[in-house]
């Protein structure tokens, strides 16, 4: 698997760094400017990918100054020690609640080990963790210079605590991470999008929060972890607000119906229901019931599913 680079103007080139061994499902961003930054690294697996893609730009990765992660999920930031290992002079820039997970990612890759199991090690194993001294922590409202732009970072929660989403002031763009959702590209005929709501952080009010703190910025362009560039920010926003309800009251139904049961049982009656409602909208748009978007779908929405029921059983252990 090898694909070219793509330049997004602006300075920003994007490449797929194929996260979980898949076409379109997590990229890196490279920026150009007097300090050669770059946003996700995906997972461990996904480093020679990475590598490959900084060649094929002509870039040494001892050119590197940073590297962002958005947030500490391990398909975002789990590659990041192995990177920085190829990066002599670069620093890891990370949300304040991220910072001592990099430094000891042993509850990071425990709580992997609980979603993914047996298949823990091939999709993401080794991590490594990050010397403090590598780390830079960036709080709601701080700010890079790396040459030309300006990078404003800004606290996002929602899908996650530990996520930030970063303004770049010559695109007037946003590198979102997965706090206003996925962008499936392998659905050509029409920009597809949907929220993200996996465990164990997810808030629906505060993915709202985030949404509207996004909007507000009346930026341009939206660079999604999962996966490119869209130039629509508004449809963007309104399809989140359209599914994000749908997720959440599909999840409170079923929960509803049978909270004795515990997550590991909840969490495939939330997906069934979940996946159903998502098949029959993308019929009605004549997507076909074999199109390739139904592989990484059916693993987002179990995911997905696993963060609602997370999501209602803590709102029931706090009563």
């Amino acid at each position: 698997m090898n694909k070219k680079p793509v330049n997004l103007g602006n300075n920003i080139s994007f490449f797929d760094v194929f996260d979980l061994g898949m076409e379109n499902r997590t990229g890196t961003y490279v920026i150009h400017d007097e300090k050669l930054t770059i946003v996700e690294t995906s997972a461990s697996p996904s480093i020679p990918y990475l590598l490959e893609g900084l060649k094929n730009l002509e870039i040494d990765p001892s050119e590197i100054h940073y590297i962002i992660v958005t947030h500490i999920h391990l398909d975002h930031a789990g590659g990041a020690g192995l990177l920085l290992k190829q990066c002599p002079n670069a620093k890891v820039i990370v949300h304040p609640r991220g910072f001592r997970h990099l430094i000891d990612p042993s509850r990071l890759i425990a709580g992997a080990r609980l979603v993914y199991g047996d298949d823990f090690d091939r999709l993401y194993d080794p991590i490594y963790p990050i010397p403090e001294d590598r780390l830079i922590v960036k709080q709601d409202g701080e700010t890079l210079e790396i040459g030309k732009r300006t990078l404003t970072f800004y606290d996002t929660p929602g899908h996650a605590k530990h996520h930030f989403s970063i303004h770049d002031s010559l695109s007037n763009g946003i590198f979102t991470g997965d706090t206003i959702g996925i962008y499936y590209q392998d659905v050509e005929e029409f920009d597809f999008f949907l929220p993200s709501t996996s465990p164990n952080q997810f808030d629906p009010d505060d993915m709202l929060h985030s949404l509207k703190k996004i909007e507000e910025l009346n930026v341009s362009l939206i660079y999604f972890g999962h996966f490119g560039k869209s130039n629509n920010p508004s449809l963007v926003y309104s399809e989140i607000k359209k599914w994000l309800p749908v997720f959440v009251e599909t999840g409170k139904e079923i929960y509803l119906e049978h909270k004795e049961m515990t997550l590991e049982e909840l969490t495939p009656l939330i997906s069934e229901n979940l996946f159903g409602k998502i098949k029959a909208y993308l019929s009605e748009k004549n997507i076909p019931s074999n199109h390739k978007v139904y592989t990484i779908l059916k693993l987002d929405i179990d995911v997905c599913s696993m963060g609602l029921a997370d999501y209602f059983i803590r709102i029931e252990n706090k009563k």
